[in-house]
């Protein structure tokens, strides 16, 4: 069996070794294809794969017809909109991801970029506590749920909305769970975004929603750039001078958001979520024990598509 990890932005040293040890402990081979520059690189390398690691690489029909041999793709992270899922199915191919071992790195981002706004982006003028602030949490998951203990830390007012939580799994960790994603809004000072990026939730966090939101609110995404719909964004940040917006993905439209917001207004060059040396290590060994629990014992736990 052959275990490829293709990554353009390669694992960290230490990650590549832990995932080597998995792959060849079961007796399997590991292939590395890092920093690669053109798709026909990954087209090329599987070809006689059996197996996938990838992070933000694209995995599209194209790829998986490249790959005759390949029975499992596995997503080193939580979000997998990076794959053609009904590809893979038709393909026979299960595909992974590996929930939770990025969670806490982004949460704690969320609270790097919190801070930056609220303080103004230290430009040297007053800015406001996150003490008894009204946080929403919208959607609970892993991420959503780290976010949650964080800010218990700062003694923060914590909400939260996610049509596929039982509410009593939110009363138990004392969050206030909210009926509607519009009463989160409506509710909260700052708004944390974990949602992923589907057909229902592309452009949902549009200006109607935004205009619900209380004077000097802040919204930070550190899910998916499709949720939001940015022209709207600009319509609303026009329109509302004391809102900010903070981001680890860049907008397509980052050159006028920067050029019209400035001082309210902050992303990330490229996505930072997951970028600690610890979530690079968990997510990637999470991955090989997964591949190989799933060849050796078919165990597809974490399968995300039909």
């Amino acid at each position: 069996m052959k275990v490829l990890i293709a990554t353009d932005k390669p694992f960290a040293k230490i990650a590549v070794a832990g995932i080597r040890f998995e792959v060849e402990a079961a007796g399997f081979e590991l292939a590395l294809l890092e920093k690669y520059t053109e798709k026909q690189q990954l087209l090329d390398a599987v070809v006689d794969a059996d197996a996938i690691i990838i992070r933000s690489d694209i995995i599209d029909a194209e790829v998986i017809a490249a790959a005759k041999k390949m029975k499992i793709v596995v997503r080193a992270g939580a979000g997998y909109d990076n794959i053609d899922l009904d590809a893979a199915s038709d393909s026979g191919v299960c595909v992974m991801n590996t929930p939770g071992q990025n969670a806490n790195a982004v949460a704690e981002l969320v609270f790097g970029m919190l801070i930056y706004a609220v303080r103004n982006f230290y430009n040297g003028t007053s800015g406001t506590e996150l003490m008894g602030k009204k946080l929403g949490i919208h959607a609970y998951g892993n991420v959503g749920r780290n976010v949650a203990r964080i800010a218990k830390g700062f003694g923060m007012d914590l909400y939260a909305y996610d049509a596929y939580c039982p509410e009593t799994i939110m009363m138990n960790d004392a969050i206030k769970p909210m009926k509607s994603v519009e009463d989160l809004y409506a509710t909260c000072d700052i708004v944390s975004v974990h949602i992923p990026a589907t057909s229902e939730t592309k452009k949902s966090i549009n200006a109607a929603l935004l205009n619900l939101m209380p004077k000097g609110a802040v919204l930070v995404n550190t899910a998916r750039k499709e949720v939001i719909d940015e022209a709207e964004m600009v319509e609303f940040m026009t329109t509302h001078r004391d809102f900010k917006y903070v981001t680890d993905i860049l907008p397509g439209n980052d050159v006028e958001m920067t050029e019209k917001f400035a001082g309210r207004y902050f992303t990330t060059p490229k996505k930072m979520g997951a970028q600690t040396s610890e979530a690079n290590i968990n997510a990637g060994i999470a991955a090989a024990k997964q591949i190989v629990d799933f060849i050796k014992n078919r165990n597809a736990q974490y399968k995300v598509n039909k």
